[in-house]
């Protein structure tokens, strides 16, 4: 199951429930903002959150976690480099700072352990920022991508640790290679597919 939710008083953001039917654990993504709200979710669904995991580490991704993660007693994980944005509310733009991080290493498994045959691979996409990253399931065909691609669109990289070509660089290696049915749940935008994003004229034109 996957189990959106729009969070954000400043930026909508998309919040991702991805849970295990069979046993309604799963893992929470991008916890963005409005820590009450996620909470009375996982009380009123019953579910039991394992992990935080979070694709970067801007504010309107991350404002969230720090509340949800002391109500559950739960790891908040993120890419290697998230330390950058995590300590750092300069490269945050954030009013917290994360603490009890769990950097996880280029392509390891985020295993749910009420169900070891739910999992999540952490694929490094960053550009948008230093510590982009995209968790994929294989079994389930789906991608959560952040903001390093949009439904026709892509992430800003002005910002501290952006990199233009190097997110197209590895959108187009590591977002565009998956099956063309992936769907790609993103951080602002409705789901997409790779199929409808790998001929969009921004991408072949760049």
């Amino acid at each position: 199951m996957i189990f959106t939710v729009q969070v954000g008083n400043h930026i909508d953001t998309n919040a991702y429930f991805y849970i295990d039917d069979e046993t309604r654990h799963g893992f929470l993504i991008d916890a963005g903002d409005e820590a009450e709200k996620l909470l009375r979710i996982i009380n009123s669904r019953r579910f039991t959150i394992e992990k935080i995991l979070l694709t970067h580490g801007h504010f309107d991704h991350i404002s969230a976690a720090p509340e949800i993660q002391r109500a559950l007693n739960i790891p908040i994980c993120m890419q290697k480099n998230g330390y950058l944005y995590a300590e750092n509310p300069a490269w945050s733009h954030a009013e917290v700072i994360l603490e009890n991080v769990t950097y996880l290493d280029d392509g390891s498994e985020i295993i749910l352990a009420a169900n070891p045959n739910f999992k999540l691979k952490i694929i490094p996409v960053a550009g948008h920022t230093a510590d982009g990253a995209m968790y994929y399931s294989e079994k389930d065909g789906v991608a959560f991508v952040g903001d390093s691609i949009f439904k026709g669109s892509y992430g800003r990289t002005d910002l501290e640790g952006g990199d233009e070509q190097a997110l197209f660089k590895n959108i187009k290696e590591k977002i565009l290679t998956l099956p063309e049915e992936t769907i790609l749940f993103s951080g602002h935008t409705p789901p997409t597919s790779v199929r409808e994003e790998k001929f969009r004229p921004w991408f072949t034109n760049a």
